[in-house]
């Protein structure tokens, strides 16, 4: 089976399952925002802050990702985000969206529920009725905050639990065990939301145990050290637990030192549900189908590969088996059409 061309990934149709919200900041929309809510930037101008898109780890990361956030004070600028990246995500094929947000991030600065999750549904409301894809949000608790944090957020977003489907946790992973936020994913469950977590990116594979034991998750976003533990990658496998793999922000925050090391093949070999996504794509240079190419390229991913793939993300998304299959079948058409194309 031959390589896929870009344009055959950039159309497939996908979903993608690990996006930051506040992570498809570019650096144009940071200084557009800083510019009408008076905020000052350390920046010169774009290429400076651009430039300083450089990371040694997941925390070196975190110091500018929290940095930027600052820029997001109104129902505006958190639509305008999120337009910009459902539009983007749209011209990638995306056909699902299933979108992290960071509260504390903003409640921490004084921002409230009812200003960016205003401005995030109404954005994806409008951006479904025009391009009709469809999003939802989860919402994640900071893991470097403590699980009381994590509690309070909760009862600070009950009023708004219709706005979104699941919770999630995300932030530093290291020294931070997933088993510190049981009593912020019980209540989670009881109101009847999906469940993810991060873990196994820098933490150990003990935190994905962690994870699906303590908070009874149902998907792992990245989990790409569960290799080292041999029986993990057999109860993921078994248990068709889903990984929200994300290639290149693995490449920029030092997980792997090339791609072509990567594991996802060798995960996907065992098994694996294994789907890709952008993670930050702002900070980490690429959108979704840019992480396709870049993993395509560096391990030699056939289409047949490409498309196993693009069917995982939407088996592994939040959805009715109703609009599963019509997505599923939106893919069948067009292979069929591509490779009708292929043999004229």
């Amino acid at each position: 089976m031959s390589k896929p061309s870009k344009s055959f990934i950039r159309g497939l149709p996908k979903a993608e399952l690990h996006i930051h919200i506040e992570g498809s900041l570019e650096p144009e929309q940071l200084f557009e925002f800083a510019k009408r809510n008076g905020v000052d930037l350390p920046f010169p101008d774009v290429e400076a802050c651009r430039a300083a898109y450089s990371f040694t780890d997941l925390q070196s990361f975190l110091d500018i990702y929290y940095q930027g956030a600052a820029v997001l004070q109104t129902e505006i600028d958190f639509y305008e985000l999120m337009e910009a990246y459902l539009r983007r995500a749209h011209d990638d094929g995306v056909r699902r969206a299933e979108i992290f947000f960071d509260p504390q991030t903003h409640t921490d600065r004084g921002i409230t529920f009812d200003v960016f999750m205003g401005g995030f549904s109404r954005a994806i409301r409008d951006v479904e009725i025009e391009l009709g894809i469809s999003a939802d949000l989860i919402m994640c608790f900071l893991r470097h905050l403590s699980g009381s944090d994590a509690v309070a957020t909760f009862e600070q977003a009950r009023d708004h639990l219709h706005q979104f489907i699941g919770v999630g946790l995300d932030s530093s992973e290291v020294d931070q065990p997933p088993e510190q936020f049981v009593e912020a994913f019980e209540l989670a469950h009881r109101a009847g939301l999906h469940l993810v977590a991060h873990a196994g990116e820098e933490g150990p594979p003990d935190y994905i145990i962690g994870a699906l034991d303590a908070l009874g998750v149902q998907r792992i976003d990245h989990g790409v050290r569960s290799e080292e533990m041999p029986e993990l990658v057999r109860r993921l496998a078994a248990d068709t637990v889903p990984l929200t793999v994300c290639p290149l922000s693995n490449l920029e925050l030092g997980v792997v030192s090339d791609l072509n090391e990567h594991n996802l093949k060798r995960l996907m070999d065992q098994g694996i549900l294994v789907t890709i996504n952008s993670d930050d794509p702002a900070y980490f240079g690429g959108y979704i189908a840019d992480n396709y190419i870049a993993i395509v390229d560096a391990l030699e991913l056939d289409r047949n590969d490409v498309i196993r793939l693009a069917r995982n993300s939407f088996n592994a998304a939040f959805v009715t088996t109703e609009r599963r299959d019509i997505w599923l079948a939106e893919i069948d058409d067009f292979v069929d059409q591509h490779e009708q194309g292929d043999q004229l």
